[in-house]
């Protein structure tokens, strides 16, 4: 495949009108994306259990950001169906390097047991994916990334399509038409994803 279709320039251009790669799990064929509705979590609504703020008080995982962002991307592509192609990885490990792409990782010692990653522009963050091999640590991983967000002052977290997972931490789905006028908004603060 010719990777000048997930070139920095392209991806920065796609993300800020709405649109976000995938690729075809047998073929590997890039397509684009800009569903209608948009799954965002509101950056002061993000639901916390009490038995999630128990198990986040508990302190028993290392937290890091962008350490291992291409493991963080090849953990969440290991299932049996997965639109993260190799091409996506090397495209956003590369987005990684120049600071516009970011994760969050959870490690219990030397094991990478959790993580989310994403790409950044001004103060809209766009969550591609996570994963988890230990309880709750997907949930972990977002809670940070939510947080880190709030203290560098970004304004949009989108997470594309709506699942039960994402709805019972508090996401939301809006409108195309509202989205792009908050990703409007975002993408033209000057804002950064602080490490």
């Amino acid at each position: 495949m010719n990777n000048s279709v997930l070139s920095p320039h392209i991806l920065v251009k796609a993300y800020s009108v709405g649109l976000f790669p995938m690729a075809d799990m047998i073929t590997g064929e890039i397509s684009w994306y800009k569903p209608d509705p948009r799954a965002i979590i509101p950056l002061g609504g993000f639901h916390i259990s009490r038995s999630l703020k128990k198990f986040i008080n508990k302190n028993h995982y290392r937290i890091s950001y962008s350490e291992a962002f291409t493991k963080v991307m090849r953990s969440c592509s290991n299932r049996s169906d997965t639109w993260i192609s190799d091409n996506l990885v090397e495209a956003y490990s590369r987005m990684n390097r120049m600071g516009a792409a970011h994760s969050v990782e959870v490690w219990e010692g030397e094991e990478l047991v959790g993580g989310v990653y994403g790409l950044s522009l001004g103060g809209a963050f766009f969550a591609e994916s996570m994963f988890h091999t230990r309880d709750n640590t997907s949930k972990l991983a977002l809670y940070y990334l939510v947080e880190k967000l709030k203290h560098s002052g970004f304004t949009l977290l989108e997470c594309q399509y709506m699942t039960d997972h994402l709805e019972s931490l508090g996401a939301k789905e809006i409108s195309d038409e509202i989205y792009q006028e908050k990703l409007q908004y975002s993408v033209n603060q000057d804002v950064f994803f602080k490490i």
